[in-house]
């Protein structure tokens, strides 16, 4: 009988210490002090700044730990329910005849107009075409509604009927960038409490494309005398790519205040002004004029006083995409299949290379980012070097 009961005493001290040594759900401790640890759920972690909620239940009491830890996992429960009916597509929403809606705040459209307003200063006519176009493919597809109607739903939906258009994921990408920075717009500028349903859509990448090749020393020899031969301001605008590797946005938007033809190494200066701005702040820089680019600049400063090309640039505008299609055209007729504008700029850094231009001095040329910090520190290439390396590469007379 004793030997009975020693044994179940000592079973019941070690049921009590394996309970008091198993933590109430949910929690943890830290010293002696127990603290809430609640994973958020996946669906809902871009409601919230950290994919884990961590509290202080403020007690050293295992009790009481467990009764704040079950209080505040229901109250979590609770948020996440009213969060995922809010934000989700109601249940049964598809055997609804007709489901009306009211909200008090302004239609898409309104905030287009507000929007533009606002942020359209200073923009060229680009952004103001750019945005109207894409809220009306938005209005198109779903409808002129008020702004915290659009669901995850409509965003889906928006996606595949772009993607019915045959438009490519690169492009359909750029329209809800372009959409989502308005309806941010909207609800940061005017303390909207909804979330943008746009954000979070997934968007297929394309397929790999084929790699825009560079042009072959015997296109760039038949464009050039094309364009010497036809001498008109589309083919001074092409000239003047061959030889400096500008983007052709750069070039089109080029003021004739930008080209120095007097100094001793004659130069083309791209910066930002009221057609067009650059790419990137590494954009902004000088390129020595040599070969077909220096005949071009002189044949545009002989015969512009504004804007180079003004039949592509004026002020607020300068119309790119026009230019690209216009040249790629023409090009056919002398360059091979699969040849592009923005070869000519690949052709560029392969020609540099060619005659061993350092790796910094190409980046410089051409506008490209930086491939380290150290390539960031001093002044660059001087004027005199550049145009050193830029004479070294063959020209076509």
């Amino acid at each position: 009988l004793k030997s009975q009961m020693a044994y179940e005493f000592q079973e019941g001290v070690m049921h009590k210490q394996s309970h008091q040594n198993t933590h109430p759900t949910f929690t943890y401790r830290k010293g002696r002090i127990f603290y809430f640890r609640r994973k958020i759920p996946s669906d809902l972690r871009c409601h919230y700044k950290r994919p884990v909620f961590v509290q202080s239940l403020r007690t050293t009491s295992r009790s009481s730990a467990q009764k704040a830890a079950t209080i505040l996992s229901a109250r979590l429960d609770e948020q996440w329910l009213m969060l995922r009916i809010k934000h989700n597509q109601s249940p049964a929403s598809q055997l609804l005849v007709e489901a009306e809606h009211k909200s008090e705040l302004p239609l898409i459209s309104e905030i287009l107009e507000r929007y533009l307003d606002t942020k359209g200063h200073g923009k060229a006519e680009l952004f103001f075409v750019h945005a109207k176009r894409n809220i009306g493919y938005v209005i198109s597809a779903l409808g002129n509604k008020s702004v915290d109607l659009y669901s995850k739903t409509d965003a889906v939906e928006f996606r595949n009927w772009l993607s019915k258009r045959g438009l490519q994921s690169s492009s359909i990408q750029r329209i809800f960038s372009s959409v989502k920075a308005i309806l941010n717009f909207a609800i940061n500028e005017f303390g909207y409490g909804f979330l943008n349903p746009f954000t979070g859509v997934y968007i297929a990448p394309d397929e790999e494309k084929e790699k825009r090749r560079p042009l072959s020393a015997g296109e760039l020899t038949r464009l050039s005398a094309a364009c010497r031969s036809e001498n008109d301001d589309l083919r001074h605008l092409l000239a003047m790519l061959l030889d400096t590797g500008m983007r052709l946005s750069e070039a089109a938007g080029l003021h004739v205040s930008d080209i120095h033809l007097e100094h001793e190494f004659p130069y083309v200066e791209v910066r930002p002004n009221k057609a067009r701005r650059l790419k990137t702040s590494n954009s902004k820089r000088i390129i020595p004029l040599v070969g077909e680019s220096l005949w071009a600049a002189q044949q545009v400063t002989a015969t512009q006083q504004g804007y180079c090309f003004p039949r592509y640039a004026r002020d607020g505008y300068c119309n790119g995409n026009s230019a690209s299609a216009a040249l790629g055209k023409w090009m056919k007729n002398y360059c091979k299949t699969g040849a592009t504008v923005h070869g000519i700029r690949h052709a560029f850094r392969d020609r540099l290379r060619a005659v061993e231009a350092p790796v910094d001095l190409i980046d410089q040329l051409g506008g490209w980012s930086v491939k380290s910090v150290g390539m960031g520190y001093g002044d660059g290439f001087g004027l005199i070097i550049a145009t050193k390396y830029l004479r070294a590469i063959p020209h076509e007379a």
